[in-house]
């Protein structure tokens, strides 16, 4: 079946990233052949690429928080239900937001100096002064 160029499965949302965060991306795009890039805009922190292959959109969401570490949010949405077979059609949205700590770095949080010791979906830190492990969300810092 033959899209036209402005089909797009879903969303890649880039915010607080550098150029060399988009060019990670537009190279990967450019390297995959069914990797369809529909368009890119310019939004007020970042950009949106939209892609016409969901699963591509989440590999490369995988490989931004593996390659760059922040903040990655896959959600999915109902887009339409198919007249052809029935089914749901979802448009996917993957959000990598940039973080601007780091892991090893020591920053200050409501009032006591951390350490952080990993970041995942949530940020691994250790208190200096008492050893206590938090658990932190990227929003809270």
């Amino acid at each position: 079946m033959e899209k036209h160029n402005q089909y797009f499965e879903g969303i890649l949302q880039l915010r607080n990233t550098d150029k060399e965060v988009l060019d990670f991306v537009l190279n990967l795009i450019e390297k995959k052949d069914s990797a369809l890039l529909s368009k890119k805009e310019k939004v007020t922190n970042g950009f949106d690429i939209y892609l016409a292959s969901q699963s591509f959109l989440q590999y490369l969401g995988k490989k931004l928080k593996k390659h760059f570490h922040g903040e990655l949010k896959i959600s999915a949405r109902l887009y339409t239900r198919s007249r052809i077979t029935g089914k749901d059609v979802y448009r996917v949205n993957v959000l990598f937001r940039m973080s601007n700590i780091k892991k090893e770095d020591i920053i200050t949080y409501k009032g006591d100096k951390i350490k952080i010791v990993g970041m995942g979906k949530k940020i691994l830190a250790k208190d200096l002064e008492t050893g206590r492990k938090l658990t932190l969300n990227f929003k809270d810092l």
